[in-house]
């Protein structure tokens, strides 16, 4: 599936959770949103832990 559709998706997931849940319901569905693209991301080996406790200094190397 491509990225693009996956936008869509994303999209009218969180339009129909504003318009039929409100304000919150589109926070809630937002922020579950990201919290699972980072864990998919950390699950297929894209994103390390240490990533996110690393300073940018020590990214620079």
């Amino acid at each position: 599936m491509s990225l693009a559709v996956i936008g869509m998706i994303a999209g009218m997931a969180l339009g129909f959770a504003g318009y039929f849940g409100g304000f919150g319901a589109f926070l809630l569905v937002a922020a579950l949103g990201a919290v699972g693209f980072v864990a998919g991301r950390f699950l297929e080996g894209d994103l390390d832990v240490g990533d996110f406790f690393r300073s940018r200094h020590d990214r620079r190397r």
